[in-house]
């Protein structure tokens, strides 16, 4: 099968497409034929070994654990253990991979107990791939805030891939939001349920004193200063740095409002996979609205 494979750590030109071979599954997993992965700010991360603890994970001097990244995926079960019962040949899914990755490639296989579950029905998969991350780090940490209906909340970061599904599902859960973003993402922020927006790039950038019950920063850059500014007394302060693996039940949330036409996603571009180191590159710019999809096979 087709795999994007990197041997050193470095920029995106290090990503090679290779032939290796196809993965069997052993008797509790499926083997998913892959349509569809994204890239995320953990893919090229990881590629280029930033931060440098990154190394202690994968490999001091060259990847080890870790070759084919993609964090995250859609596609369709091509095979199944003989032990597996939730799942069967020809299922449509979409998978959370966590720091197994495998993504970028043709095949992969995954545990039935894994984050996995039947792609929601009104999803493409390019869609459906690029929910598990962002959605799933958006709700874990909403939740760590202690998160309730008619509280204030900020979502710095709120045009990224984890604050946009933040922005949705702090509506969701009932409260008051108010976005941080660039100039040019205010519309698309307030269009996902915010009912303020505020634009970073100001000058006069502040937040009104004590006025929030939770503040999240969903990209991990926003200033302390900001953030003590803008808390109430009791207020909490989550940041998105590091996640440990959500339950699957989670991911059964997530398709739930999915279907049900509450939680959307936002796609700024999609590339083939041949074009991956093209789609590592943008992503590694910090411009990108909500998330970029990677197309691994016609769907």
């Amino acid at each position: 099968m087709k795999a994007v494979i990197y041997e050193t750590y470095g920029p995106a030109d290090v990503l090679k497409i290779q032939e290796v071979e196809k993965p069997v599954p052993q008797n509790d997993e499926v083997l998913i034929q892959i349509y569809a992965t994204s890239v995320t700010a953990g893919d090229w991360r990881l590629r280029k070994a930033d931060p440098f603890w990154a190394r202690l994970f994968n490999g001091l001097f060259r990847p080890k654990r870790v070759k084919i990244l993609g964090f995250e995926l859609a596609g369709v079960i091509a095979e199944v253990g003989k032990d597996v019962q939730s799942f069967k040949i020809g299922d449509p899914v979409f998978a959370f991979c966590g720091l197994k990755f495998g993504g970028y490639a043709e095949y992969a296989c995954l545990k039935e107990t894994d984050v996995l579950a039947l792609k929601p029905e009104n999803m493409s998969f390019e869609e459906a791939a690029t929910f598990p991350l962002g959605a799933l780090t958006a709700l874990s940490f909403l939740r760590k805030g202690g998160i309730q209906e008619g509280q204030k909340v900020l979502i710095y970061g709120a045009s990224g891939s984890v604050g946009t599904f933040a922005v949705q599902l702090a509506r969701h859960f009932g409260a008051d939001v108010t976005g941080v973003c660039s100039t040019q993402n205010m519309e698309l922020v307030q269009s996902l349920g915010a009912h303020e927006v505020i634009d970073y790039t100001k000058d006069t950038l502040s937040l009104p004193p004590q006025a929030f019950d939770l503040v999240f920063d969903a990209v991990g850059k926003m200033p302390k200063s900001f953030v003590k500014q803008g808390l109430k007394p009791k207020g909490k302060f989550v940041s998105v740095t590091g996640q440990a693996k959500p339950p699957k039940a989670d991911l059964l949330f997530i398709k739930g409002l999915i279907e049900s036409g509450k939680l959307t996603t936002i796609i700024d571009r999609t590339y083939n996979l041949s074009e991956i180191q093209a789609a590592h590159k943008y992503v590694e710019q910090f411009r990108k609205r909500g998330n970029v999809s990677v197309r691994v096979v016609s769907s």
